[in-house]
């Protein structure tokens, strides 16, 4: 069985929960997954339940996760490997394998918490090591412009596809119904689209003033972050062409849109066009008619039928 430890960092706060989780998988060498802050005795602690170390794992770079890894990659005399890497770290690639101790680790892309965020697999163990895509308790926070909802959820039905029984996250507790938690957040985020979708139909609003409806059990003080959640549901919803806004920054205000059947093929239209999708581009395709061949027109000097 892989070695896997916990050493909680000591960054409690509202959205780290009772701190960053730093996993330490495999021993001699072990793997450390994502180092959390630059804090000398947590860093100690990790080396302590690592020994040798082979590499160091970053699951996104976020202020929680990612500035011990610079100190404990120079005390440990390994690589610190990520998605998205910086100031002399080693790219990881969908796919990367990384040895550890006992067992393996799989890294595989989840963008939508962040662009550069990925998970690691454990496939003999069952095991999920989710960094802020899915969270021991609560919920994850989907931050335009760098959260991404549409992909958010790829990702999700990515991880499930992998069926993890253990869900190591990057915070709150282990969760020993990997499939069932990340069902949950599906479903979580399901309801979300449909409060947002029932908030419009009260007419135009901004991601703000759609908050205090939809996050009624929430204290003021997360609404702020809450209307950041709303504005991806918006922005996903705005891709899918059912809701359009109008406006600009904090005071958008969003709208559903009105179906209307493309003029070409019947199905539905842009928003703002008489064409569907399909159709748009297809005319966009399309070279542009020569003088004088427009619908009815025959080219000067053309022939008719069976003349010539």
């Amino acid at each position: 069985m892989l070695r896997i430890v916990r050493v909680l960092a000591p960054n409690p706060g509202m959205f780290t929960l009772e701190g960053t989780n730093t996993w330490v998988v495999g021993r001699d060498p072990a793997v450390v997954i994502d180092p959390g802050p630059d804090d000398a005795g947590h860093l100690l602690a990790v080396l302590d339940e690592a020994g040798e170390v082979s590499a160091i794992v970053l699951t996104h770079h976020h202020p929680d996760h990612a500035p011990g890894a610079a100190r404990l990659a120079e005390a440990a005399g390994a690589p610190v490997l990520a998605f998205r890497p910086a100031g002399g770290e080693v790219g990881l690639a969908d796919g990367t394998e990384i040895e550890a101790g006992g067992g393996r680790l799989v890294a595989v892309h989840a963008p939508g918490h962040t662009t550069d965020h990925v998970v690691l697999h454990a496939p003999e163990e069952g095991a999920l090591f989710t960094g802020d895509a899915v969270l021991g308790r609560g919920t994850s926070v989907i931050d335009p412009p760098e959260g991404d909802l549409a992909a958010y959820l790829r990702s999700l039905r990515r991880m499930r596809e992998l069926a993890p029984r253990t869900i190591y996250p990057g915070h709150g507790p282990a969760v020993f119904d990997g499939v069932g938690k990340i069902e949950e957040y599906l479903a979580h985020r399901a309801m979300r689209e449909e409060q947002v979708l029932a908030g419009l139909r009260d007419g135009p609003a901004t991601p703000a003033e759609l908050v205090p409806r939809i996050y009624a059990d929430q204290p003021a003080e997360l609404h702020p972050v809450a209307a950041r959640s709303v504005l991806a549901h918006l922005q996903k919803l705005e891709r899918e062409d059912r809701v359009a806004h109008s406006g600009w920054g904090e005071t958008a205000r969003y709208a559903l849109v009105s179906a209307h059947p493309c003029s070409r093929c019947g199905r539905p239209a842009l928003p703002s066009s008489r064409l569907c999708r399909s159709c748009t581009l297809g005319v966009l395709q399309e070279p542009p008619p020569r003088p004088g061949t427009g619908p009815g027109d025959e080219p000067s000097g053309a022939s008719g039928p069976g003349t010539g």
